[in-house]
């Protein structure tokens, strides 16, 4: 599935986290499906995401484009960074 659709149907179910804090937040307690980051984020910040998500066994995918157009694919009015998309519930 493209990532792009992935993102924009996850939207829609209200199951994704937007943000650098709230995502390592999320890596920390409920460990997301999958975190998908723009390539444009600042390095520092890609190493403590690929570290802790090592750490917690979660796949992370880099989004093609910088995080305005990731921010557009998310239907916001602001640049998205980084985005962590929540498990669903059994």
């Amino acid at each position: 599935m493209d990532i792009s659709k992935l993102i924009k149907e996850k939207i829609k179910q209200d199951k994704v986290l937007l943000g650098y804090k709230s995502v390592m937040k999320s890596l920390k307690s409920s460990r997301p499906e999958l975190i998908v980051y723009a390539n444009n984020l600042p390095d520092d910040r890609k190493k403590m995401i690929e570290h802790n998500a090592k750490i917690s066994n979660v796949e992370i995918k880099e989004y093609p484009n910088d995080n305005v157009n990731l921010g557009l694919v998310c239907g916001k009015p602001f640049s998205v960074s980084i985005l962590a998309i929540r498990r669903s519930k059994k």
